[in-house]
Formats: C-alpha cells, sequence, structure tokens
C-alpha cells in the first residue's frame, strides 16, 4: 500500500505541515486499533485515512484523521493534503467531497495549484480564562473564546504579534485548559507583509505540543477576525518554526480554506492492514 508524506499550507517542500496520507483500495475502514498503530508509527501530528465510496452518494471518499495518540474530529492540514493526493494522482478532479466525523466537506482544485476547502465555521462563544490558564500559556489573554463540539480548542487572543512569536509554553500545565488545544493568537503588525492575523497552535492533549499550520483553527480565526477586521477573506499566518500561510473566506455556516500542498516522499507501506 501506498504511503506518502505531503507538506500542507505551503508550496515548498520542508514547510507548512506535513500529513501522512494512505488511500485505501477497500469500501471500509481496518480497525481503529491498526489505524491508530500506522498513525503512531508515522508520528506526524496527523495521518489520513480515505477509502471510495460507491458512485451516486452525498460523498466521494470516507476519510478519518489520527494523530500519534487519538482520532479527531476534524482536521484541515491532512484534508488538504488527500486532496492533493487525489488530485496529483489522477484519483479526481475538480471538487473532491469527504464524509467524516464533522460531517461533509469538500475540496476543490484550481488552475494555479492551489486548493479549497469547505469546512463548517466553529461557532465561538465569550468564555472566562480558566484559572492557571496565562501561567500555562506563557502570556496574559485579552480575550478567551470556546471554539465549540468539532474544534475543542481555547482561542486565546493575546496582545502582539510579538507576544504569539514568543509564547513559550509549559505544555504539561496546559493540557488541563482544553478539550484539543489552545490557538494563540493576535492581529499582523504589519498587514502590508502578506498577511492579517497571526497564531500558533498548541494541542499536547492528543500528543502534539505544537502544531506547525491548523487547518481546522482557522475555522475559528475566521470567523474571530473577520468580525475586528471588517473582511470576511482574510489571510493567516501560523507562525510555528515550519510556518505556513492559510486564506480564509467566511461564508456564514462554512469557512472556506485556501493553501497549496507538495508529496515529499511517496513510499510502501510493508504491513498487512
Amino acid at each position: 500500500m501506498r504511503i506518502r508524506i505531503v507538506d500542507a499550507f505551503t508550496d515548498r517542500p520542508f514547510s507548512g505541515n506535513p500529513a501522512g496520507v494512505l488511500l485505501l483500495d477497500s469500501a471500509a475502514f481496518p480497525d481503529a486499533e491498526r489505524l491508530q498503530e500506522i498513525a503512531t508509527e508515522v508520528n506526524l501530528s496527523e495521518t489520513a485515512f480515505a477509502h471510495p465510496l460507491p458512485p451516486g452518494g452525498e460523498a466521494d471518499w470516507a476519510l478519518r484523521w489520527f494523530t500519534p495518540a487519538t482520532e479527531v474530529d476534524m482536521c484541515g492540514h491532512a484534508t488538504l493534503a488527500t486532496a492533493h493526493v487525489l488530485h496529483t494522482t489522477g484519483r479526481a478532479t475538480g471538487t473532491v467531497r469527504f464524509t467524516a466525523r464533522c460531517g461533509l466537506l469538500t475540496a476543490t482544485a484550481h488552475p494555479d495549484g492551489t486548493l479549497t476547502l469547505d469546512f463548517p465555521t466553529a461557532p465561538l462563544q465569550e468564555a472566562a480564562a480558566p484559572p492557571g490558564l496565562a501561567e500555562a500559556l506563557g502570556a496574559e489573554p485579552v480575550s478567551v473564546h470556546d471554539t465549540g463540539e468539532h474544534v475543542g480548542d481555547l482561542l486565546v487572543e493575546v496582545r502582539d504579534e510579538a507576544t504569539v512569536r514568543g509564547l513559550a509554553p509549559d505544555f504539561a500545565a496546559l493540557v488541563a485548559h482544553a478539550r484539543r488545544g489552545i490557538i494563540a493568537t493576535a492581529a499582523a503588525d504589519d498587514p502590508a507583509r502578506g498577511y492579517d492575523y497571526v497564531s500558533r497552535g498548541f494541542f499536547p492533549g492528543v500528543g502534539i505540543d505544537e502544531d506547525p499550520v491548523t487547518g481546522s483553527a482557522h475555522t475559528a480565526l475566521a470567523p474571530f477576525w473577520s468580525a475586528r477586521l471588517g473582511r470576511d477573506d482574510l489571510t493567516g499566518l501560523q507562525a510555528s518554526a515550519r510556518s505556513g500561510l492559510v486564506r480564509t473566506a467566511l461564508r456564514g455556516e462554512r469557512t472556506l480554506l485556501t493553501g497549496n500542498a507538495v508529496t515529499v516522499i511517496d513510499g510502501e507501506l510493508l504491513t498487512t492492514l
């Protein structure tokens, strides 16, 4: 079975967020335990598994995502990576429809090589900062929002871009403060540099201390910053060591996430499912 490593939300290798992608030929997924073993072996923030569905239904492929520690409800960068593999290998053209734990998702390929994901917008709800959050994160929150069931993070606004870039969290302490993790964000110091806001994502509760570029987090960042900046179409920079750009377009209950992807490894899984 072919296994590919794809760098997502970037147009050059060794940046963005790497994801494992396995396209299954079966009509159903193997046991979750087996999928988890493979994802743990791959040891990236997410490994995506997809199998084709019968023609004529609401979706073309069934899709699941696993971190090295657990299955997750939603993952943007591994969905982008999966769509990239489907299009570059000729398994799909135009728009691909996926069914996943968070509902129906689509990925549309464009002539310039970018892909646009259509994801549900996170239902933001303002929340009080939990006791100890500032100490665990290493910065005082300006505001805190819950991101809802499928994202499962706390969106934490901090003072400025320099604060986001300088964060050095206490990951062991951070686990206690969200179902999945913490998204730290601030407005860009200089939007002329090509992005409107910055973020970093910390998810130690699912085995990822810091995620390089988190597509699902941008379903919360998009409505948050669109409300503050007065525009529905924005660009976010996730300021991790690898970094990546996500173009976000708020469309009511749906958020469009656009980016590039690059396959960097194409190999063979030498085991049975």
